[in-house]
Order: structure tokens, then C-alpha cells, then sequence
């Protein structure tokens, strides 16, 4: 026991602390909660909520214990954050056996991945193209794909602009989803609502005369134009690897 009376701690997060005195007979095991299943439960928590709601306070709170208690487990939110990306990105895997197909392939992974996007909005917002998020099971999806355009004859830095192309292709329009429901719950209108309620400003664009070819493209739209985040995913992806085919199978 130490001059203030108080128990003194030492241990792994891991496996729990074990708090002490002087004397042995004093020594008090304390449960302590593992660390999965604290980035498990802050997952949750963040489909949710958004990353927004995931605080170290907060954390502590969730798990009765001090406020500074909680960097025996994980040494920041950074930190934290990164363990539940890798957490998440780690719930889809692939087939031992490949499909042979490298379109086929890709597909697999652009779908994959953007399933898990869609379980989990906020991991679209983690990294940005030029500070890519780095961590283990964002690698798999990564290591997927590359194995599907390896072997075609393409240069390594092509070969690689092809890859990342694809992915800001999936991450790019999965940064919608979080930011649709952040704008939800700010405004407390639907995607529907809001739209409704911009009419009389698309209108007034409309009549100005300025810009005809909109004018002519959402006039012909026989109910309005209907923004399926699902659908344009699949579109892009068919667009993309149409585009493509004449780089990776041509270079064969």
C-alpha cells in the first residue's frame, strides 16, 4: 500500500492488473475487460452513432472505470480506432481458390468491401487516398485485388494506379454514407425532404436560362432523378472494368 493508503497496480491489459500492497498477503486480483471486446462494443457503438460518439472518457465510462484507466488497454483513441478498423475490415474473407477470371475477382472484392462499408459508414471517413489507412486486414482486400491484376503484364506503377483506382471507387462513394446520416440527424429531414425542399431554388435555376443542357437533362426525367448510392456503386464497377479490360488484357 502506498503513503496515500491507495493500492498500487501492475500487469498486461491483455490478461488483467493485479493491484497490490506491500505486504503479499494484501495482493487483490482486479478484473479487467479484454481489449476485443472493448473494440467490439465501441464498433457497435459507432454503426450507430459515428465515430463522434466514441470518446476515451466515454469509454471508461461504458466500462466503470477511471477516466486514465482505460490507456492500460490501448494508448489512444487514435489507436483504438485503428484496432476497430481492423477489427471491421476483418469480418469479410475471400476464397482459398481463386477465381481465375481477374474480373471475376475484382468484383468479389469491390463487393466485399463495399459491404463492409455499408455495415460500417464510418470506416470510409478514416483515411484519404494520399494517407491511406494502414493496417492488416484493410491489406487483405488490398492483397485480393492486386493478386487479380497481377500476372497480365503490367508495369508496377500502372498495375498500382489500377488498384487504387478501383478502391477510391468504393471508398469514394461509401463517404456518403456517413455523411447522409450526419446531415439526417442535423437537419431532421430525409434525403427525400431535403431535396423536396431545395424545389424552389432548382426551379429558379431552371428559369434562369443559363443552363440548358440541365434544363433539358432533369426535364426528361419522368419522376425526378433517384440517387441509389447501391446502384451507382454497380454501375461505376461495370464502367470501370469495361474501361479497363483493354489495359490488363491487352498488356497480357
Amino acid at each position: 500500500m502506498g503513503e496515500g493508503g491507495g493500492l498500487e497496480a501492475e500487469g498486461d491489459p491483455e490478461l488483467g492488473v493485479v493491484a497490490y500492497g506491500h505486504d503479499a498477503e494484501t495482493r487483490v486480483a482486479v478484473p479487467q475487460p479484454h481489449l476485443p471486446v472493448v473494440q467490439g462494443e465501441e464498433v457497435v457503438r459507432a454503426d450507430a452513432e459515428g465515430l463522434s460518439a466514441l470518446s476515451m472518457p466515454g469509454v471508461a465510462a461504458r466500462l466503470g472505470v477511471a477516466a486514465m484507466s482505460t490507456y492500460r488497454y490501448v494508448p489512444s483513441k487514435e489507436d483504438l480506432v485503428l484496432r476497430m478498423a481492423d477489427a471491421a475490415f476483418g469480418e469479410r474473407s475471400y476464397p482459398a481458390e481463386a477465381p481465375e477470371d481477374w474480373r471475376t475477382r475484382i468484383e468479389l472484392g469491390a463487393r466485399t468491401l463495399w459491404s463492409l462499408y455499408r455495415q460500417h459508414p464510418w470506416l470510409a471517413q478514416l483515411g484519404c487516398l494520399t494517407r491511406p489507412l494502414i493496417v492488416p486486414n484493410l491489406m487483405v482486400h488490398g492483397e485480393w485485388v492486386l493478386g487479380a491484376l497481377d500476372g497480365h503484364g503490367l508495369d508496377p506503377t500502372t498495375l498500382f494506379d489500377v488498384h487504387v483506382l478501383l478502391y477510391s471507387h468504393v471508398q469514394g462513394l461509401a463517404v456518403h454514407l456517413e455523411m447522409e446520416a450526419h446531415a439526417e440527424a442535423a437537419t431532421g429531414q430525409s434525403e427525400d425532404q431535403w431535396m423536396d425542399s431545395r424545389a424552389p431554388a432548382l426551379q429558379e435555376l431552371v428559369a434562369s436560362g443559363r443552363f440548358p443542357a440541365f434544363t433539358k437533362v432533369v426535364g426528361a426525367f419522368e419522376d425526378g432523378y433517384d440517387l441509389r448510392l447501391d446502384a451507382l456503386f454497380e454501375f461505376g464497377l461495370k464502367t470501370l472494368l469495361d474501361g479497363l479490360t483493354s489495359i490488363v488484357e491487352g498488356q497480357g
